[in-house]
Parts: structure tokens; C-alpha cells; sequence
């Protein structure tokens, strides 16, 4: 019998857009829709297009999911009136860069004149999770050290096949619009907390980004909370796979904190990560993936199983394998969010029946 340990606190960000009722377009109006809900749990994004919810930490993934549906209700009924729907995806199909406005904050600004056109076509949502490490010399090791581990796990949130009309080709092309910024993709290996932050000084000084919360990393430490925070994902319509990421996320962060501490030096080589994270962007779960163990593709369905079986032990430690051993054969079996949304729109051609399907399951998490 597996020994049950204490759990590390984990907690997530959600990224909405929000949609006009009527004509299923994207709509610039989160400053309306922000002053009808409470500011210490919502807050505003780069662009009005989108709003944030933040959960609070948690030791369960039961009660992570329970106020992960507290807050998509909250949010769904104050929408509703204003006329307006909300969606948790990558991005949707419907919406334009023409009449962007970014939110009314110094900073927003300051980056809308600094990065242009990629400011203006950050037409995206994710879901961040956070798991709690006070050490910050173990939160910069460990954050690199997870980065084999990110392909599979953003195959499981990918949500965002189509842009501004179009069928991408991809599963999550979210992806490769935040690759465009300067400071994303996987983080390099830094051996203490204070190299780190030499690093991050030297990226401001050099007026490329204008502060600390500008790195983008897909797995960084968190500029504000002792935790690490993984970036990668995009937004899931269903809260059930938020959790199954958040349980998944935990488990990779608990292994690989007790091997940094036994090993400080391990150094991941990036090369293959950003290959594995592309394949992962470009398949979802209905294609292969890159396997983080021999860099060899396999389905998708065998990679997920074999990091979730692998993973077992310390999903068995915090009594979460029943939970989310179930969550992972329910999203193999349902495919991607991005393959559901291709489906809705095979059956009648309409764009707006894939908003549909994802304000639907969206609200289906409420």
C-alpha cells in the first residue's frame, strides 16, 4: 500500500473570451462585465476581449474543481446580462483584429506600442496552474526540469483550432501565436534562484520586456507566489480536464522536486522539448505524440497512459490515482476539444455551431 503524503497546494488561472449572444463574435467588453463581479476573484487581460478567474490554492482536486465551477457560474450569469456568452478555449473561430482595444492599464499600452500587430492579434486564452514550492532555488530547478513533460499535457487542453475564420491545421494554435513573444517556450537551466534572476534583470535592462511578469515561459517560477506555474495549456471548455491537468501537473512537479534535490545539475536539453511541444500543438489527442521517455512517437493515447502510469505512485501518495486515472480515460475517449469542434462543423458547415458547442461546455462545468 501506497503511503499517503501531504499534497503540494495547487491553483489555477482561467482565461475566458468573451462572446457576443447575437452574432457569436468575439466582443470588447470586459470592462462592462468586470464591474459586475467581485475583484479579488476576476480581473482583466491584455486585450477586452477576455477576462481571468482565479481560484483559491488547494490541497484536493475536488475542491480545486468545485471552485473552478463556482467561478465559471459567477461569471456565465453576470455575462448573461449584459448579452454577452463566455468561452474557455484557445481561441475562437469567430472574432477579429480590426476594433481591438486593449485594457485601459499603462502597461497594456506600454505593450501595444512596443510589440504592435502581436499585441493586437493576442487573440487568446490559457489556463495556468500553479503548485506551490517555497524554495525558490527548487522552483527555478524544477521548472526546467519539467519540460519533457509538456507536450502531453498541453495535448490534453488543446481548444484552438480555428483562427479568425479559418481551420488552422493544428490542434492548438494558440501555441504558435505565444511563441511569437521573446520570452516564451521552455526555460533553460539556471542552478539557483539568484541566476535566475540575473537573467530575468538582464531581459528588462535590455528594454525587450518591461518587466519581470513579461517571462513567458511555458513552466516558470511565479514572478508574485512561492510557486511554479505551468503556461503551456490552452483554456479547457470542460473544468473536468483543468483538473485532470492540475492532478497531472502536481504529480510531475512532486517527482521532480525530490530528484532536484537529489540531483542539481540534471540540465534538459531544449532542442527536442520545442520539437515535442510543436508536435503536441500540431496533434492533439488524435495523432501522435513525441514520447518523453525515448523521443520516440507514439498515439497519443499511449503516451498520456504511459506518463499517467508512470505518475501513479505519487497520485496514490495524495489520494488523487482513482480520480484522475478516471478523468484520463474519459478525455481519451472524448478526443480533443479541437477534434469536437471540427466535428460541429462538419455536420452543417456553420461557424457559429462550434461557438455554440463551446459556450455549451463551457457552461456545462458551471
Amino acid at each position: 500500500m501506497t503511503r499517503r503524503t501531504e499534497a503540494i497546494a495547487v491553483g489555477v488561472e482561467e482565461e475566458f473570451h468573451l462572446i457576443d449572444a447575437e452574432t457569436r463574435h468575439l466582443a470588447f467588453r470586459s470592462g462592462e462585465l468586470l464591474g459586475r463581479l467581485p475583484k479579488d476573484r476576476f480581473g482583466q487581460e491584455l486585450l477586452r476581449s477576455a477576462v481571468e478567474a482565479n481560484s483559491r490554492p488547494y490541497t484536493t482536486l475536488r475542491a480545486l474543481a468545485r471552485d473552478l465551477a463556482g467561478l465559471r457560474g459567477t461569471l456565465v450569469t453576470a455575462a448573461e446580462g449584459l448579452g454577452l456568452g463566455i468561452v474557455a478555449a484557445g481561441s475562437v473561430p469567430l472574432g477579429e483584429v480590426e476594433g481591438m482595444k486593449v485594457s485601459p492599464d499603462p502597461r497594456y499600452e506600454q505593450m501595444l506600442d512596443h510589440y504592435q500587430h502581436l499585441t493586437r492579434e493576442q487573440l487568446i486564452c490559457g489556463t495556468q496552474v500553479h503548485a506551490e514550492i517555497d524554495d525558490p532555488d527548487l522552483a527555478v530547478l524544477v521548472s526546467h526540469r519539467l519540460a519533457p513533460w509538456l507536450g502531453p499535457l498541453l495535448a490534453l487542453s488543446c481548444s484552438s483550432p480555428y483562427w479568425l475564420g479559418a481551420d488552422t491545421g493544428y490542434a492548438s494554435y494558440r501555441t504558435l501565436v505565444w511563441r511569437r513573444w521573446p520570452t516564451s517556450g521552455p526555460m533553460a537551466w539556471y542552478g539557483t534562484a539568484a541566476d535566475y534572476g540575473r537573467m530575468v534583470a538582464g531581459l528588462v535592462r535590455s528594454g525587450v520586456i518591461s518587466d519581470p511578469g513579461m517571462i513567458y515561459f511555458d513552466v516558470r517560477p511565479s514572478a508574485h507566489v512561492p510557486t511554479v506555474e505551468l503556461r503551456v495549456c490552452d483554456s479547457c471548455p470542460r473544468v473536468d480536464d483543468i483538473v485532470l491537468i492540475a492532478g497531472l501537473f502536481r504529480a510531475l512537479v512532486a517527482r521532480e522536486l525530490d530528484a532536484a534535490r537529489r540531483d542539481r545539475e540534471r540540465e534538459v536539453p531544449l532542442e527536442p522539448v520545442r520539437a515535442a511541444t510543436w508536435q503536441a500543438a500540431r496533434s492533439g489527442l488524435e495523432r501522435e505524440l513525441v514520447d518523453p521517455d525515448d523521443g520516440t512517437p507514439r498515439p497519443a493515447a499511449e503516451v498520456v497512459g504511459r506518463m499517467v502510469a508512470g505518475l501513479r505512485p505519487r497520485l496514490e501518495a495524495t489520494g488523487d490515482w482513482e480520480l484522475v486515472s478516471g478523468l484520463v480515460c474519459d478525455a481519451l475517449a472524448r478526443g480533443s476539444s479541437a477534434e469536437r469542434q471540427r466535428r460541429a462543423l462538419a455536420r452543417r458547415g456553420r461557424m457559429t455551431d462550434v461557438v455554440d458547442l463551446l459556450l455549451a461546455e463551457t457552461r456545462s462545468g458551471t
